[in-house]
């Protein structure tokens, strides 16, 4: 079994801490704490056990700068605009700070998770990556790390695959900024069970007069 030199808190209590992290100190992650983190990532379901996962982590100064300069042409240029109605104030702020105040950069990794088609069709991409990225996040939140799931830079696919001299049939889905949170987290609100669950059929409420 793979576990944290210290054995990792309880699987409950990293599920229902994890959430974004946006801002970093600059220490730098241990090459067997990535390769934990990955691991973790890799043991996701993909369908037909496909594992079209590739990861490329990004550790140099420059492309970090690089790909977060991506994230903020994409920001500025209308995901902002697009995103501000639907965000509570303190996230904007926080996604303004990751997006253009040099937060992303600053993180100490990027994972940039691609797709490799060459052994997966098509629809059933993405319902693979995403479990792996979610594995991703977990995994960082049980090392005592920070991480985000961020798309932006994978908007400008042409440019990231430059960046990265990605092969031309790979597809980069996520970036995943990691590293120790610059500040405390606390626990995300979620709305409650009564909310979102039902049971043998959708409850449609008392439609009494």
């Amino acid at each position: 079994m793979t576990t944290t030199p210290s054995g990792g808190p309880p699987f409950y209590d990293v599920v229902t801490t994890q959430r974004a992290c946006r801002t970093f100190l600059p220490d730098p992650i241990p090459d067997d704490v990535i390769e934990r983190i990955l691991t973790a990532a890799t043991h996701a379901p993909s369908a037909e056990n496909s594992q079209p996962w590739r990861f490329v982590v990004v550790r140099d100064e420059a492309k970090r700068q690089a790909i977060a300069d991506l994230a903020t042409k994409v920001w500025t240029g209308g995901a902002r605009q697009h995103s501000a109605p639907k965000l509570a104030e303190n996230i904007l702020h926080d996604v303004d700070q990751s997006m253009t105040g040099g937060a992303m950069a600053a993180a100490p990794v990027i994972v940039i998770v691609c797709g490799d088609p060459a052994n997966t069709f098509p629809s059933a991409m993405e319902s693979s990556i995403w479990p792996c990225v979610q594995n991703l996040l977990l995994a960082a939140g049980a090392e005592g790390l920070g991480a985000s799931l961020t798309t932006m830079a994978t908007l400008i696919p042409d440019k990231l695959r430059a960046l990265l001299e990605l092969p031309d049939d790979i597809t980069p889905y996520a970036a995943v900024p990691l590293g120790r949170p610059a500040r405390a987290l606390g626990r995300p609100r979620r709305r409650p069970l009564t909310e979102v669950v039902h049971h043998d059929q959708w409850d449609h409420g008392d439609k009494s007069p």
